[in-house]
């Protein structure tokens, strides 16, 4: 099970009723943050969620609305002195732009671990979960995130006992360890004992881009898409491709083709006061569309058993 929460919704500036698009991801004790604008220490102190669990924090690309509340966050995480490590993950140059953001943070009590992503895509294995990154276009190099969660099959019992399989070692191999009984000269795999793979936990993220087919890819079967809808209005096509921005209904396409369970569109544009008032039409399209709004949260829980 995971906890999602959409801290802020809104591009380019905060505004005293919404904050820039962040996302923050709560699993087995541990946070994952994507995209920290100006403002968003105050959106997470506002949902009353903690600062301390965050160990991952992943930039789409480095645009100031996306990253330049990252300098206030590392000074109020040190201010708590933390000293577990903090991974950043982002586009090349990573490193460059943190240490330049850092001029007003030069000494902190923890280490930070930079991961740049290199290509159009990269996966990375985080406390418990897969993360993967892949690329989206973007007016500069940007990228998107899916993070899944994987759920083994299911311990068979009956295998266990037709193989005289010792019960100390069941759990062991219920977490995918290959046991080795030397006094009795047997090799105990998971599979032996474990039924098919069942489904996981899927959940993408994609702001600031044009529609790609690497969004279709990577955004297939998730639970949750969330995906930036920077115009509502039917007159701002144009203005979506200059800009390299993307338009609800056009996010609306992506998640059908994706199969998506649900999406929430994220990331408006300022002159954007009431995005509900756009969403029948978006409805037409994906039906399983929402307004994204700041704080919106979910939990997102492995299926029940049929």
């Amino acid at each position: 099970m995971i906890d999602v929460c959409l801290l802020g919704s809104g591009g380019m500036m905060p505004l005293p009723y919404r904050w820039l698009t962040s996302l923050m991801v709560r699993y087995n004790g541990s946070s994952l943050l994507i995209d920290c604008g100006e403002g968003t220490q105050i959106a997470i102190k506002e949902k009353g969620w903690s600062f301390k669990p965050i160990d991952v924090i992943c930039f789409t690309h480095y645009h100031g609305d996306h990253i330049s509340g990252l300098p206030g966050l590392l000074l109020t995480m040190g201010n708590a002195d933390r000293k577990e490590p903090l991974t950043l993950i982002g586009p090349k140059g990573l490193e460059r732009v943190v240490n330049a953001l850092r001029v007003i943070a030069p000494e902190l009590p923890f280490p930070i671990i930079y991961k740049e992503i290199n290509g159009p895509e990269e996966v990375f294995e985080l406390n418990g979960y897969r993360l993967k990154a892949f690329k989206v276009n973007h007016n500069v190099i940007c990228y998107g995130y899916t993070l899944e969660l994987d759920r083994a099959g299911k311990f068979q019992l009956e295998k266990a006992m037709a193989m005289d399989i010792p019960k100390m070692y069941w759990s062991r191999l219920q977490k995918g360890e290959t046991i080795v009984d030397e006094l009795q000269g047997k090799t105990y795999l998971p599979e032996m004992v474990m039924g098919a793979q069942r489904k996981g936990i899927k959940l993408t993220y994609c702001t600031d881009t044009r529609p790609t087919q690497s969004i279709v890819d990577n955004a297939m079967h998730s639970d949750l898409f969330i995906c930036e809808g920077m115009y509502g209005e039917k007159d701002k096509d144009a203005k979506a491709r200059e800009y390299k921005h993307m338009t609800f209904y056009e996010a609306a396409k992506l998640a059908k083709n994706a199969q998506v369970k649900e999406m929430w569109l994220t990331h408006y544009s300022p002159s954007l006061t009431r995005p509900e008032e756009y969403m029948d039409d978006v409805r037409k399209i994906f039906p399983a569309a929402k307004a994204g709004k700041d704080k919106k949260s979910v939990e997102l829980d492995f299926e029940e058993e049929k």
